[in-house]
């Protein structure tokens, strides 16, 4: 079964950057919670804060149904030919892994220029790679035209963060037919708007000052207002579910109805801690199946 047929991976998954930390006294708890999300049902475990390869080889371990993915990788940190290596000695979990690749951000990287043309050299290295990494296992964190017509031409299809069912139908669009979308969905689950709008807007706070997202919110319709100050109201009920699993559920639904294939949702907590409750209770409420 190839990436490319959406029940692939599911129609819900679990997007976290805790689970792809490499503190050693960190990762008997990453297993067994990865063990639990796939116990649970969900189709992938999305791992954030641009992980190497090996940062899957665990979590594949402690697991026997569940795609994990790098969600993403930046083509700026790794070394083309050092991934695809890595992907090779997966083995057979190979077959349950997703290469998500990114090109990250220019405030955040060192030497940032020309990120298509970067993409697209990565990808030319992936092919030419001994073993290469199959187009149908890899996707791009698209969200600009060119980048998305990188990602319909040359991976499985697109792996989107903080974005806005409209987004999810253009994309939909500009990937046509046949390719994977994948959008990551941040939830905040608290039944205290104003304790919840707190804990959105001190998530929000890196991601305002990165101008890859900002002018996709632009694109989208909202204005330099919305951005300012930590982010208006408005924004954050675009961007993110701030509420209870019904309007989670609500919120995906219309991700899927917008054209996504798999959902991938991002729980944001006030401390640095695994949302494993909070898992529970969505698994509970999403159509995972």
């Amino acid at each position: 079964m190839t990436l490319q047929t959406p029940d692939g991976i599911g129609r819900v998954g679990v997007w976290s950057g805790l689970l792809s930390r490499s503190d050693t006294q960190f990762q008997d708890e990453q297993k067994d919670a990865a063990a639990e999300l796939d116990e649970l049902g969900y189709g992938a475990i999305w791992l954030g804060r641009s992980p190497g390869v090996a940062r899957a080889v665990p979590l594949l371990a402690a697991t026997r149904r569940i795609t994990v993915a790098t969600g993403i990788l930046s083509v700026w940190e790794h070394e083309a030919a050092d991934v695809a290596a890595q992907v090779a000695e997966l083995g057979e979990d190979a077959a349950r892994f997703v290469l998500g690749l990114g090109v990250s951000h220019g405030p955040m990287t060192p030497g940032y220029a020309r990120p298509l043309q970067k993409m697209a050299a990565f990808l030319d290295e992936l092919d030419a790679a001994p073993v290469p990494v199959p187009r149908e296992r890899r996707v791009l964190a698209a969200l600009g035209p060119k980048m998305l017509a990188l990602a319909a031409e040359r991976s499985a299809g697109s792996h989107p963060y903080l974005v806005t069912p409209e987004h999810v139908a253009r994309t939909r669009d500009a990937l046509g037919p046949g390719k994977l979308l994948t959008p990551e969905l941040g939830v905040v689950l608290d039944s205290d708007r104003m304790r919840a709008r707190e804990t959105a807007r001190k998530f929000l706070a890196v991601y305002l000052g990165l101008p890859n997202y900002t002018n996709n919110w632009l694109r989208l319709g909202f204005t330099e207002d919305d951005l300012a100050d930590g982010g208006s109201n408005r924004l954050l009920d675009g961007l993110l579910v701030l509420g209870d699993a019904v309007d989670v559920r609500t919120r995906v639904a219309a991700f899927h109805e917008a054209g996504a294939d798999h959902v991938a949702i991002q729980v944001i907590r006030p401390d640095d801690t695994l949302p494993r409750e909070e898992w529970r209770t969505l698994a509970a409420a999403l159509p995972l199946a």
